[in-house]
């Protein structure tokens, strides 16, 4: 059922309007007594959803029991995070969502419907496991509440990835993201129906029907001054929701170009960037626009790490950004990897498959440190002046001495890509 669905590329909502929206929407549910409100983390800022979990809480206010945030496998928000991202929603209801514990299995998605959706290159069961909160909370109202746009996993980010994933459990994070990787991401970002979206859809139909979920999903863009435009929301307890968010992200956050971009230079807000594990957006988001023997520049002032937590740190460190044909030989291999599949499949869409150059500049993380995981290094210091963010603008410049690269301010909000390359 479709609650409330706006959205086009002239459309534009103010704060107020969005508020508008979703109460109107709440409105027709009815009266809730025990809401849990599950937003992306400060990692997806942009996304909106901050306003509108607080809007949320205006209007449910002590009914609105639990805000957890779909952290996946990110390190838990700070305090101040909270603060800054989510406005006036009491902290005490935030909870932190573990992904390794305090799960609760709701079924499996058969080995052979796996094999199937991925045409045979992945033949495991897929266990579908939530935060025990969202299963055995006895909540009446589950909004989820996110951002479509195109991801390297599962095609376009929000609907169920939310909860399947993002309050997701090991078994079917590690999975879901080694079939995105096995399958490419070039065949996977920016399509609403990959394998990947098959088997949470199957995890939806089967496993989840029982939860009182309602999605509350944003499609945003930059205006022609570089501002953030919330141009769709789409609110609804169904896949329809999905498919016309999905709909509009495709026409307005995947950049089409016509030729190859030789330089890219990407910069990662300190705020919202601490690891390679976030920041290789800056990768994954361009590797289908960048021409063969082509150059990547991340400016990357607040990266101090390469991944979200100790154990996918450490099998960072130990493998490095090397390609597919290596990370695939070394998970068939050994032991710690096929563990932990989802660092396998990180580890895959880190890299350039060797067609261009990745030069990091992070501002916590030594040359030793970087180029031991296969990237290039440059001072971020030196870097940060010749391509001074307050100086650029997205898309081509101009340098001094004629250098033209092409500028990104945030790779979260999009896929950039050669047109010859997105088919």
């Amino acid at each position: 059922m479709i609650l409330f669905s706006k959205g086009s590329a002239r459309t534009r909502f103010s704060p107020e309007e969005a508020k508008a929206a979703l109460i109107s929407a709440l409105d027709r549910l009815g009266p809730k007594e025990r809401v849990l409100a599950i937003p992306p983390d400060c990692t997806r800022r942009h996304s909106q959803a901050g306003p509108l979990t607080e809007a949320a809480w205006d209007y449910y206010r002590g009914k609105l029991k639990d805000v957890l945030p779909a952290l996946g496998t990110h390190a838990p928000m700070t305090t101040s995070e909270v603060g800054t991202m989510f406005g006036r929603v009491p902290k005490s209801l935030f909870r932190v969502h573990n992904w390794r514990r305090g799960l609760t299995t709701l079924g499996e998605v058969p080995a052979a419907f796996v094999k199937r959706v991925s045409g045979g290159r992945v033949d495991y069961p897929i266990p579908i496991q939530v935060d025990s909160l969202l299963a055995k909370g006895k909540h009446d109202l589950v909004l989820s509440i996110g951002q479509v746009v195109p991801h390297e996993v599962v095609g376009m980010a929000g609907y169920n990835k939310n909860v399947l994933v993002g309050a997701g459990g090991s078994g079917v994070i590690n999975k879901t993201h080694f079939l995105g990787a096995v399958l490419g991401l070039e065949r996977i970002m920016g399509r609403a129906d990959t394998p990947v979206r098959r088997v949470l859809d199957y995890g939806s139909e089967h496993f989840t029907r029982h939860l009182p979920l309602v999605y509350v999903l944003t499609v945003v863009d930059r205006d022609e001054r570089g501002k953030l435009a919330l141009r769709g929301l789409f609110i609804g307890d169904d896949a329809e929701c999905f498919r016309r968010a999905a709909a509009l992200s495709l026409k307005l956050n995947v950049r089409l170009l016509a030729k190859p971009l030789k330089k890219v230079v990407v910069y990662l807000d300190p705020s919202e960037y601490k690891s390679t594990w976030l920041g290789n957006k800056s990768i994954y988001r361009t590797r289908m626009a960048i021409a063969d023997g082509g150059e990547l520049i991340v400016l990357a002032p607040g990266v101090t790490r390469f991944g979200e937590d100790a154990g996918v740190d450490k099998l960072i460190r130990k493998y490095g950004y090397v390609g597919t044909p290596k990370i695939l030989e070394w998970t068939s291999a050994r032991s710690d990897l096929r563990r932990s599949l989802s660092a396998a499949a990180h580890l895959i869409h880190g890299s350039s498959e060797g067609r261009f150059t990745i030069t990091y500049c992070p501002g916590g993380l030594s040359r030793r440190e970087v180029e031991s995981v296969n990237f290039q290094y440059a001072d971020p210091k030196a870097m940060m002046r010749r391509y001074a963010p307050e100086k650029m603008s997205d898309g081509f410049n101009t340098m001094l001495g004629g250098d033209e690269v092409f500028y990104i301010s945030n790779p979260a909000l999009g896929l950039w890509a050669d047109k010859k390359r997105f088919k």
